[in-house]
């Protein structure tokens, strides 16, 4: 069977950055369309090893071009369709490279986009258990230990690290430039719940930097949003309904404030 017009597609897809968001789904369409032709969706034991290659170069181009539309759903898909692909040995692809790192990679940050850290550490667990196999830590993989780094930091509640690696030339690809500002707002989140709990007010320059935020105007919109109070230049947290907060709550979210406090102590300093 031939696999001239996927073997088309496909270089083109790898050359579509530029293209408009219609092509480029009207190119994914088709591919995938080849791919039921040749029988290639979901790869079998009989699966000839070009038709792998090509089958699995095909749904990594379009699982990095679901990032650059901003289609997570989409991104999604074509890594559970990769999952198979990824657990059949290199010896199968007839040389051929692969991306798995980069896509594994950019799942990876999206489960922490979503605060989904249970997914994360199922994936996570695998791709240690499979390194640990072959004699290799993740950290040596840029792509791989990048996420891994952030939900450390995350965890710890070093969010100015995490700030900072997702600046642009902190960050390993074009692609995972993408989740920077979806990330960027779950710290917010973050933050602003913890706040919240620490202190009955902050002020709201303090809370610029505190919050990553551009001007005190900015904060001021954040805070309507959140159903926070401002006036006579702070921020009034609600307070809370409970009599009582737990120690547990104020130790982690004296720690959190703490170490972004320090941030944009720093911040303050270098302006």
């Amino acid at each position: 069977m031939s696999t001239q017009k996927l073997s088309d597609i496909l270089s083109q897809l790898q050359s579509s950055s530029s293209s408009s968001p219609q092509k480029i789904t009207s190119l994914l369409t088709s591919a995938k369309r080849e791919l039921l032709t040749l029988n290639a969706l979901i790869p079998t034991s009989t699966t000839p090893s070009h038709i792998l290659a090509l089958a699995r170069q095909t749904l990594e181009a379009g699982a990095l071009l679901s990032i650059r539309l901003e289609q997570p759903d989409s991104f999604t898909r074509y890594y559970q369709q990769l999952s198979a692909f990824y657990e059949i040995p290199d010896s199968s692809y007839n040389g051929k490279t692969s991306q798995r790192s980069k896509v594994t990679g950019l799942y990876l940050l999206l489960l922490l986009t979503k605060g989904d850290y249970a997914g994360f550490h199922t994936v996570l667990e695998g791709l240690e258990v499979e390194s640990a196999r072959q004699g290799k830590g993740l950290e040596e993989d840029e792509f791989l230990s990048y996420p891994v780094k952030l939900e450390r930091w995350l965890m710890e509640g070093s969010y100015d690290r995490v700030w900072g690696a997702t600046k642009r030339e902190g960050v390993p690809s074009e692609e995972f430039g993408v989740f920077s500002e979806v990330l960027v707002g779950t710290i917010r989140d973050e933050i602003a719940s913890c706040s919240e709990k620490a202190y009955p007010s902050l002020p709201i320059a303090n809370a610029k930097n505190l919050l990553f935020l551009e001007s005190e105007g900015s904060v001021v919109e954040f805070a309507q949003g959140r159903g926070w109070v401002a006036k006579d230049g702070r921020i009034y947290f609600p307070q809370q309904q409970e009599d009582a907060r737990t120690e547990d709550i104020l130790v982690a979210s004296g720690q959190v404030i703490e170490n972004t406090i320090g941030y944009a102590r720093e911040l303050e300093t270098i302006v």
